[in-house]
């Protein structure tokens, strides 16, 4: 666990060992990373957000090249999606009957269905911004039978977001000296700001529940 977190915290400083040892199979583990979070629900705990900043910030430091890493982590992100939409559209409502598991969280499956329930199509594209709900989100579409011409619309606008904010987020900022010098300040906060609406959906039922008990 706690390497998992100083993956997390230091994700810079190990792409960086990644690519001085492995050298152009850092595309390959990028893409591998980005695909499974988003395309299998199994792999919600894998980093995403922080990730694709300091992939940003490696970039534009001439670690990697942008104009190869920008398009091959957006079709990662938008053949996840569809893959996870697929699945769930081959399993169908039958999952929300299943238990939980060591690789299945029937907790989180819920939730995602929740915030799907309330945003509709929209959810696609916000959950992208939502760690462990952009992994649940397009499996529930799928499982819902959504339009796929629909869900391909929001599944590629989504992905263009997702990945052109934070990628571009590293590479024209992760570079500043005061960036470099906090960086785990920075990653710390685009992980807590990237879990906020998860915290705020949970305070408000919290909140409506203590009204609906209180009355």
């Amino acid at each position: 666990m706690s390497e998992f977190l100083d993956f997390f915290l230091h994700a810079e400083k190990h792409l960086e060992w990644f690519i001085t040892n492995y050298h152009g199979w850092i595309y390959v583990l990028l893409f591998a990373i980005i695909f499974c979070e988003t395309g299998l629900v199994v792999t919600p705990f894998l980093p995403g957000d922080s990730l694709l900043f300091a992939v940003g910030a490696l970039a534009a430091k001439g670690w990697m090249d942008a104009l190869i890493v920008t398009p091959l982590l957006l079709v990662a992100a938008i053949l996840g999606d569809a893959v996870n939409y697929a699945i769930g559209k081959w399993m169908g409502p039958k999952v929300f009957h299943y238990e939980s598991s060591l690789l299945f969280n029937k907790g989180h499956l819920l939730k995602a269905h929740a915030f799907y329930e309330k945003y509709g199509g929209r959810a696609i594209i916000l959950a992208r911004f939502v760690p462990i709900v952009r992994t649940f989100a397009p499996f529930v579409a799928g499982v819902g039978a959504m339009n796929y011409p629909r869900f391909a619309f929001f599944n590629i606008t989504g992905a263009i977001l997702w990945v052109g904010l934070f990628l571009g987020g590293g590479y024209f900022f992760g570079g500043l000296p005061i960036v470099q010098r906090n960086m785990k300040l920075v990653i710390l906060a685009i992980i807590f700001v990237s879990v906020l609406p998860i915290a705020f959906e949970f305070a408000k039922a919290w909140w409506e529940k203590r009204r609906a008990r209180a009355a």
